[in-house]
C-alpha cells in the first residue's frame, strides 16, 4: 500500500475503536508517557490539541501544568506548511481555525523557539519500529524536526506499529516510541 492508502486505514481502525478501549489506551499511554525518563527530564513540553479519532492530549497537558512544566502548541501556517509553536497557559487561548483544529491565539500568546522545547510529542497515524510515521500527509511535523536539535517522542497503539513504512528523503524518524503496552526501543 502507498502512503495515502495507510493513512486512510489507519484512519479507519482508529474511528472504528470501542470508547472503552479507546478511553482505556489513553490512560495508558498518557501514565506511560508522563512516568518516562524523557518527561522527567524535560521542562518545556510540545505537543498537539488532539481532536476526532486522535489520541486526547488533554490529560497530558493538564499534567505537565501540574508539575510546572511549561506547555506549547503549534500553530500551522499553511502558505509555507511550517508550524510555530506558542507557550499555552489556558485553554482560553486557543481558537478554533480550519478543519476544527484548535490552535493558539498568537496575539494572546508568547512565541516559543523550538530549541527551548525539551521534548516534542510528535503525531501520526501509523508508525514503524525505526521510529518512522506516516502522518496526516502536510508534512508540517516533517519540516519542523529537520532542526530540531531535542527529544522526540511519539504515543500510540499497538494498532498503529507496523514492520515497516515506505520512506521518503526527507522523513525523520522519532527519538522515542511508547504504546500501551510500553517503549519500543
Amino acid at each position: 500500500m502507498n502512503k495515502k492508502e495507510l493513512r486512510k486505514s489507519a484512519i479507519a481502525t482508529l474511528r472504528t475503536l470501542p470508547a472503552s478501549d479507546r478511553e482505556s489506551i489513553e490512560n495508558q499511554l498518557t501514565h506511560r508517557l508522563v512516568k518516562s525518563s524523557i518527561w522527567l527530564n524535560a521542562s518545556t513540553i510540545g505537543i498537539t490539541m488532539a481532536q476526532g479519532f486522535e489520541w486526547d492530549t488533554k490529560k497530558i497537558i493538564e499534567t505537565a501544568w501540574s508539575q510546572n512544566k511549561d506547555v506549547c502548541v503549534p500553530k500551522c501556517n499553511p502558505l509555507d506548511k511550517s508550524l510555530t509553536f506558542y507557550l499555552l497557559e489556558s485553554y482560553d487561548q486557543l481558537e478554533k481555525v480550519y478543519y476544527n483544529l484548535l490552535e493558539p491565539k498568537p496575539k494572546e500568546t508568547k512565541e516559543v523557539d523550538k530549541r527551548t522545547i525539551d521534548l516534542l510529542v510528535v503525531p501520526g497515524l501509523l508508525f514503524d519500529k525505526k521510529g518512522f510515521r506516516i502522518g496526516f500527509g502536510g508534512g508540517y511535523y516533517d519540516r519542523f524536526l529537520q532542526n530540531f536539535p531535542n527529544e522526540t517522542v511519539s504515543i500510540f497503539s499497538k494498532l498503529q506499529l507496523v514492520d515497516e513504512l515506505p520512506r521518503e528523503s526527507f522523513d525523520i524518524a522519532v527519538d522515542h516510541l511508547i504504546t500501551e503496552q510500553g517503549c519500543i526501543n
